[in-house]
């Protein structure tokens, strides 16, 4: 790839049509602003500089794509209009300039790369992405020289000749510009058309008049999709999940059932890591070779470690920590926590802003106290600590290693090391005493 790469980003649609007071391109794919996959996609490029254009009002949108410059479009006149509203971003640069949508989050690397390369190849003015959908009907084709190969003009459909109708090669809307007369190219683009915009696609013609040459590269159809609804955010996700799901089992990993698993754009599965049907993961998620992640477990911001067993039914919240052959069993919820080596927590429990030393045991329905209505405070778990079932450890509060906490007590001071600890109500039997108040309640309710 060439050293000299800048990118624009075009993002100043709102997407009416989303139905939504959020722009557009802040949407989420797996997990990540469609933005963000436009901007990352130009990263792995090298691109030296990455611009964005945005429109007015829009202060979450840059402080999304930051420390990305913005540039802000005011009013909307057209494709070739807000590319110009980076002009002083543009102005001195050389080599290369690729023109993105925020709104087209599936073209991959690979492919910008190949139309980065034809455009150098030949020193053409301008290239773009085409591709050949199955009806072309509604876009604009892309005309090329028959002998060269060379790109000949971006003809409208409305505008296309019964010949031009036939030609399905159509347009992306994706172009590489050659930096250092892009400006010219751009500001000779003039906007007598019906809508009165400047529209990109007519730098083409700008080249060719001026003599220039462009360029067409194809591109598979399913890198082209420009989300304008949710319905086509659904599609993009299905499409995203696809590659992702096979990118993980490329790597390493098992998927028992891929359809019914769910990753987010930064998920990260070690070597021989197992992920039963059913189980998203939330951004943030890094799991250890050798791992289990059992069905229906949900995952977000957290860390497991090497050889740990996650699940059935776990929830593993932001913060969570899980060492190397932890387990954290059938509906137990962790959550700003560390639960250290060969440690337990099987089941039926929540353990918050926690540590769980490395092989303690955490029996069934303990709960850490962590909240007190205003603060959040930390409860201590020692090295090799039994908290019997159904306890409640009321934080701040410090477990001693080997300590053992009797099933059913409720905790508020510090345990010794291994020191056994028990709170319980004293037992009170009462013989015939239910007997009783049966015999009662029939004769005051008339009922057997």
């Amino acid at each position: 790839m060439s050293i000299d790469l800048s990118v624009v980003v075009l993002a100043a649609g709102m997407g009416t049509r989303m139905k939504s007071a959020l722009p557009k391109v802040m949407h989420k794919v797996a997990g990540k602003p469609m933005v963000n996959h436009v901007i990352d996609t130009a990263a792995h490029l090298n691109a030296t500089k990455t611009m964005v254009v945005v429109g007015p009002d829009m202060p979450k949108l840059i402080e999304t794509v930051a420390p990305h410059p913005t540039f802000e479009q005011t009013d909307r006149l057209g494709t070739a209009h807000a590319v110009l509203a980076a002009k002083e971003g543009l102005q001195g640069l050389t080599g290369n300039v690729l023109v993105l949508y925020a709104d087209s989050p599936l073209f991959t690397s690979a492919t910008l790369e190949r139309l980065v390369k034809a455009r150098e190849e030949n020193d053409y003015a301008v290239a773009v992405l085409g591709f050949r959908p199955e009806d072309p009907t509604g876009y604009g084709r892309l005309v090329t020289d028959g002998k060269t190969g060379d790109l000949t003009a971006i003809v409208e459909e409305k505008e296309c000749n019964d010949a031009q109708r036939q030609i399905n090669f159509c347009n992306s809307g994706v172009m590489c510009f050659r930096a250092e007369d892009m400006i010219a190219t751009l500001e000779a683009i003039d906007n007598a058309n019906a809508k009165g915009e400047y529209y990109l696609t007519d730098a083409v013609e700008v080249a060719l008049k001026k003599g220039h040459r462009c360029a067409a590269v194809e591109v598979d159809e399913a890198e082209t999709l420009g989300v304008n609804s949710r319905t086509q955010l659904a599609v993009a996700e299905a499409i995203i999940q696809g590659r992702l799901r096979e990118q993980a089992m490329v790597y390493g990993a098992t998927l028992i059932d891929p359809a019914s698993v769910f990753f987010s754009a930064d998920t990260k599965l070690g070597r021989d890591v197992i992920v039963e049907p059913n189980v998203v993961f939330g951004p943030g998620v890094v799991v250890g070779d050798n791992a289990v992640i059992k069905a229906f477990s949900h995952l977000e911001s957290c860390v497991v470690g090497e050889g740990a067993d996650i699940g059935p039914y776990a929830r593993l919240r932001p913060g969570a920590e899980i060492g190397a052959g932890a387990r954290v069993g059938n509906f137990v919820e962790i959550k700003k926590a560390v639960v250290e080596d060969g440690a337990k927590v099987n089941h039926l429990s929540y353990i918050g802003d926690a540590r769980v030393g490395a092989k303690a045991n955490i029996g069934a329905g303990t709960i850490t106290c962590n909240y007190d209505g205003y603060r959040k405070q930390h409860t201590d778990i020692g090295v090799g600590a039994f908290i019997g079932s159904n306890s409640a450890l009321v934080a701040p509060v410090e477990i001693g290693d080997g300590a053992i906490v009797g099933a059913g007590s409720t905790i508020t001071g510090k345990v010794e090391a291994d020191a056994l600890t028990l709170t319980r109500a004293e037992r009170v039997e009462k013989a015939g005493w239910a007997a009783k108040f049966r015999e009662k309640m029939r004769a005051l309710t008339g009922k057997k």
